[in-house]
This record gives C-alpha cells, sequence and structure tokens, in this order.
C-alpha cells in the first residue's frame, strides 16, 4: 500500500503543480493547509500538512510551556482522523495508524506523539524564533469494510483548528485523481461518483 500511495501521490502532485504553480509563490500560507488522499479497495492512506498558525495559533518555537501544552493538545487532536475527517458510517472505516508530527520546531520530541516522550526546555530569543515556521505533519492509514459508501467528508477540522480557513484536498481513487479546495464556511466534499 505505502508503495502505491508513494507512486499515486507522485502522479497527482505532478499534475498538481501546474495548476497549483502561482499559488506555490508563498507554499507555507497562513490558513491554508494540504490533505492527500489515495483509496485502494479498503484501504485509505491519507498525507496531512498544515501550518502551525493554523493549528495552535503560532509558528515560532515553542518556548513557554502553555506554547508546549498547547502542541501537545493539539498532537493528541490530530492523531484522531476520523473525527477531523468525518466519513459516511456506512463506510464502516477504523483508523488504523496515525503518525503526527510537528517540522521545524527543532523539538525532535514532538515526532510521533503517540510515544510519550517528554520535551527539552529551549531558551532562544523570541526574535530568533519568530522567523522560523512550523507544521504539522500526518500520515494516517485507515481500514474500510465497506469503501463504496465514502460518498463524501464532513470537514469536523474546522470546528477544531478556529484558525484554519481552507484545506487544499487531492484524492485518488481507481476512478481517477480529483482536487478541491474545502473552505471553513463550506466544509462538506461530495465524493458521489468518484468511488
Amino acid at each position: 500500500m505505502c508503495r502505491f500511495v508513494s507512486l499515486l501521490f507522485g502522479l497527482v502532485w505532478a499534475t498538481a503543480a501546474i495548476a497549483q504553480d502561482s499559488r506555490q509563490l508563498d507554499a507555507h500560507a497562513h490558513g491554508v493547509g494540504q490533505l492527500n488522499i489515495a483509496i485502494e479497495g479498503a484501504s485509505v492512506a491519507m498525507e496531512f500538512e498544515v501550518p502551525g498558525a493554523d493549528i495552535v495559533g503560532f509558528e515560532y518555537k515553542a518556548t513557554s510551556a502553555g506554547d508546549r501544552a498547547r502542541i501537545d493538545q493539539a498532537l493528541a487532536r490530530l492523531a484522531s482522523p476520523l473525527e477531523l475527517f468525518v466519513l459516511p458510517a456506512a463506510a464502516q472505516c477504523v483508523a488504523t495508524e496515525a503518525t503526527v508530527a510537528l517540522k521545524g520546531d527543532d523539538h525532535e520530541e514532538h515526532e510521533d506523539h503517540a510515544s510519550g516522550q517528554h520535551h527539552d526546555d529551549h531558551h532562544d530569543d523570541h526574535a530568533e524564533a519568530e522567523e522560523q515556521h512550523t507544521e504539522f505533519r500526518a500520515d494516517y492509514r485507515l481500514t474500510c469494510a465497506a469503501p463504496d459508501a465514502i460518498t463524501g467528508i464532513a470537514f469536523a477540522y474546522f470546528v477544531q483548528f478556529p484558525n484554519a480557513q481552507e484545506l487544499e484536498v487531492q484524492i485518488l481513487t481507481n476512478q481517477g485523481a480529483r482536487a478541491y479546495e474545502i473552505e471553513r464556511d463550506n466544509p462538506q466534499l461530495n465524493l458521489s461518483g468518484l468511488m
């Protein structure tokens, strides 16, 4: 499945790169995250990337206990993909794997939240930290007993993370690939005909 996902996402990204070329001038746009979904048989793979500001309200290196606590809470929420991206109950999907990480924070301890590692204190000045951009990244694997029932996605993600404004979603199935922009004010995606 991983090889399939990597190959297919490579193809999707190649096609999407042309369409997104003008937007890539600022690839790290606040309020905009990326969600890639590949569905093959009963397996669903998701790759998710979003700026730190969308999730915790800041992108600087976490230096205070409060900032680190917000990151830990966010990682815990991001580890539950079916609470963020709600699939129809009829599809009978379960999450089999969820790996979440914070990149660009120089906190390797933030990698793989499920491990329960503790965080080191960093005492860099705030000006240096402001220059840094952080991103939350997640890889999810789901198994669905009735994948043909995946007729849509409700994005509870926007309820859980009020700073998030938009998700660029790319979906790949055996019926083809499609790209969507899902916005906070319309957090539903109709996938009828894509399965």
